[in-house]
């Protein structure tokens, strides 16, 4: 993924900044093209595995909440009773959210028809719900996550981005410093860190996952504050050159000025983002495994829409009353760095929550194992 995408901000962001948006366009097109063949010619040979006749994993999980909320007013003794005759739970995990416990007494007419939930089916939505408020604290990485591709490059664009003479760089095409971060930290932190940290902690893979994504999320936090330190620089320099009420000038610092804060980006995202799609992959049921990696997805969708949000509403706020906005057309009068401090807070905060969460956090021993 990374390779394909540093091909891009490289190759096709040149392209399109220089010759031409239509054959910028184009040649992912045909790229495209030629991938879906490829992939289709592949289909006559792939050989699927068949599952049985099972029952939907959805269809159980769903039929759990339904069982605890129909059994919501069963007495706990009446639960304990029939607890004691199905057997004991498999691990401290089950612990946690024993509401759904009432699920396993089901109402006369479901008993006589053999459809009563089981522990497993009650342990398998256990831990989806486990998985809700991890997922929760990581919202404001994700809206971190939304700045690199749009006020990271308006910042660059303002910049001066000369590497030689006659040649500028596009101000995108820094994007590509979050991919070579990732492609070079990945190998160390495979080889180098997960062995050192082995010998310490005696976890397999050196760190727990949930360490994992929180050292990532700390890692944002510092991004911003970066971001909003080289903010208040470009600012200054806008100043220094009287260039403030000149939104199409150059301002006389480095583009380079940026790439500390798309690295650390990297290292973060090589941290959280891997660690997410491993945690969300394991921790949830065999059978939805694809779920969960939509789950962790949809951390960054729902994280890009809140960006959206609290740009709408940081927009109204400081423009009210012929205010100048904080993301104002001319950046030499916004207050990026007031956004990015603001951001690095918020991260602040969600960090706290994800840590409470992590702490008392069970992990799905089953699948971890």
């Amino acid at each position: 993924m990374n390779a394909g995408i540093l091909l891009s901000f490289s190759v096709l962001t040149y392209i399109q900044d220089n010759l031409s948006w239509g054959l910028g366009f184009g040649i992912p097109c045909v790229v495209m093209i030629l991938a879906l063949i490829i992939f289709v010619s592949g289909t006559r040979t792939y050989r699927y595995s068949i599952q049985g006749e099972e029952e939907s994993p959805f269809v159980r999980i769903g039929k759990v909440f339904v069982a605890a909320l129909r059994n919501r007013r069963t007495s706990p003794s009446a639960i304990a009773s029939e607890e004691e005759s199905l057997g004991t739970f498999p691990d401290q995990s089950s612990e946690q959210f024993k509401f759904l416990n009432k699920a396993l007494l089901a109402p006369d007419n479901l008993k006589k028809n053999g459809k009563v939930c089981t522990i497993a089916e009650v342990e398998e939505a256990k831990a989806v719900l486990r998985l809700f408020p991890i997922w929760t604290a990581c919202l404001p990485y994700a809206i971190v996550f939304a700045q690199f591709t749009t006020f990271f490059t308006k910042q660059g664009a303002t910049m001066d981005r000369t590497i030689v003479p006659g040649f500028d760089i596009p101000a995108a095409s820094l994007q590509s410093f979050i991919c070579l971060a990732i492609m070079m930290i990945i190998p160390i932190y495979d080889r180098i860190f997960v062995p050192m940290a082995r010998a310490f902690t005696r976890e397999p893979f050196g760190i727990t996952m949930l360490q994992r994504i929180g050292t990532g999320m700390f890692f944002s936090i510092i991004s911003m504050v970066v971001a909003a330190l080289v903010e208040m620089k470009r600012l200054q320099t806008a100043k220094d050159y009287d260039l403030v009420d000149l939104p199409s000038a150059t301002i006389p610092m480095s583009i380079w000025w940026l790439v500390p804060q798309y690295c650390l980006y990297g290292l973060a995202d090589v941290l959280t983002i891997v660690g997410l799609q491993e945690f969300f992959y394991d921790q949830v049921p065999n059978e939805l495994r694809s779920m969960g990696l939509a789950l962790y997805l949809s951390i960054l969708g729902v994280g890009n829409f809140l960006s959206s949000f609290l740009i709408s509403i940081i927009e109204e706020a400081t423009s009210w009353g012929g205010n100048t906005s904080w993301f104002s057309d001319n950046l030499n009068l916004a207050h990026l760095d007031y956004f990015y401090w603001l951001l690095a807070a918020l991260c602040g905060v969600g960090l706290l929550a994800y840590m409470y969460f992590a702490k008392s956090y069970l992990y799905n021993r089953a699948s971890t194992i």
